[in-house]
Parts: C-alpha cells; sequence; structure tokens
C-alpha cells in the first residue's frame, strides 16, 4: 500500500501561480524594538524612498532592497495618476459633445472643440512629463 505524502511535503507550485521563486528565499526574521517616534520616522523615511519598511531598512543594512522589492509610488505619483485619469474622463465627454453636436447639427463651434481638445491635451502632457512618462 503506498502512503500519501504528509502535510510537510513539499508541493511544487504551478509555475503561473503566485510570484516567481527566488534564488534566495527570505526565511529568518530580525526584530526590532524602538520608539514610536523612532518607528514613525522609519516609516516615513521608508515612504519617503518609496519601499517598505523591510526593503528600506534591508536597503540601508545591505545596500540593496531584494528581488522581489517594489517601490512604491509617492503620494505625488497616485494624484498625478487619478488627474491623469480624469483628464481621460474629460477626453471622452469631449468626444460624447462631438457625437452628439454632429447628430443634432446644433454644436458649440468647432473652434471651440477644438480649444478643447488642445487644453486636454496639454494637461495631459503635463501630467505625463510628472510621472516621468513623457518628454
Amino acid at each position: 500500500m503506498t502512503e500519501s505524502p504528509g502535510p510537510t511535503a513539499a508541493r511544487k507550485r504551478a509555475p503561473w501561480r503566485g510570484r516567481p521563486r527566488v534564488a534566495d528565499p527570505k526565511g529568518k526574521v530580525i526584530r526590532l524594538r524602538c520608539t514610536e517616534e523612532d518607528r514613525a520616522f522609519i516609516a516615513q523615511s521608508a515612504a519617503e524612498a518609496g519601499l517598505s519598511t523591510g526593503a528600506y531598512l534591508r536597503t540601508l543594512a545591505l545596500g540593496r532592497a531584494g528581488p522581489r522589492a517594489v517601490k512604491r509610488p509617492h503620494a505625488e505619483r497616485e494624484l498625478l495618476a487619478r488627474i491623469l485619469g480624469g483628464i481621460g474622463k474629460l477626453g471622452s465627454n469631449h468626444n460624447q459633445i462631438a457625437k452628439w453636436a454632429n447628430t443634432v447639427k446644433a454644436s458649440p463651434s468647432t473652434a471651440e472643440l477644438a480649444q478643447m481638445r488642445e487644453d486636454i491635451a496639454a494637461m495631459r502632457a503635463l501630467v505625463m512629463k510628472a510621472l516621468d512618462r513623457g518628454d
């Protein structure tokens, strides 16, 4: 009679599920005691660096954050990304107005629509530049 592997037997994950495996997995924990002020300072410094607290401390101690460290966007970048989404909605509204104008044949002037389009394009370009995604 064959026995099934016990609960401690390592099972291989399907390669398409979860995070990819790394050559040097982190299996050890270091605990650190500090004051509430120190913890707040470390958390603030990590946020300014765009890293988690653990990745930030690894960077300070080892010179690198690790293979899976994900840089968190700064609050300003998150706000700019939201603004960029809003600008996209403005563009959608612009297209709806243009469609309505073509259907009803009573519309804002072509010059007004062109100016709106230029303004939206200029705003989008500025946000993309601030997000380091454009010239």
